[in-house]
């Protein structure tokens, strides 16, 4: 069970959810959140929150995740960026990539990707930038398809 971190430690103090998609809500688009989210339903589409992120038992997302602390409990397909920490639930099934500072993943959970744990902040700029490279060259890939197939 994580634990709440204490008043002015630094961290994101402010609990109270900013953003809520409930368990029969289904979403097909991006979702940038300025606090505290948390999803229930379906997502189709990236979510970048700038505070806290819970993906309940019962979440079924095609979405690249980022955010500050991320606890997933649900489907997430798509790569996972927690800036401080990522908790995986027995529940949950992570089919992408993840990269976070610290990472506590219950018995019982399924992660299909590469795991990067990077606790410096050199470490966590280098990996964020290989991503971020790797997610840069994917986009590209089919354009140079299309053009050796000679479509455009």
């Amino acid at each position: 069970m994580p634990t709440v971190p204490a008043a002015g430690s630094g961290r994101h103090d402010d609990f109270s959810i900013n953003t809520i998609i409930g368990p029969n809500t289904s979403l097909k688009g991006d979702i940038e959140t300025g606090g505290f989210t948390r999803i229930d339903g379906s997502i189709m589409g990236n979510v970048n929150a700038q505070g806290r992120v819970v993906i309940g038992e019962r979440a079924r997302m095609k979405s690249d995740v980022h955010g500050t602390a991320i606890t997933i409990g649900g489907v997430v397909y798509g790569n996972v960026i927690a800036s401080e920490s990522l908790l995986i639930l027995s529940t949950a099934l992570v089919l992408g990539d993840v990269i976070t500072r610290r990472i506590q993943a219950d018995e019982g959970c399924l992660i299909h990707g590469r795991v990067l744990v990077c606790p410096d902040k050199n470490s966590w700029e280098l990996a964020l930038g290989r991503h971020h490279d790797a997610q840069g060259i994917k986009s590209a890939l089919p354009v140079f398809s299309r053009a050796e197939n000679g479509k455009s």
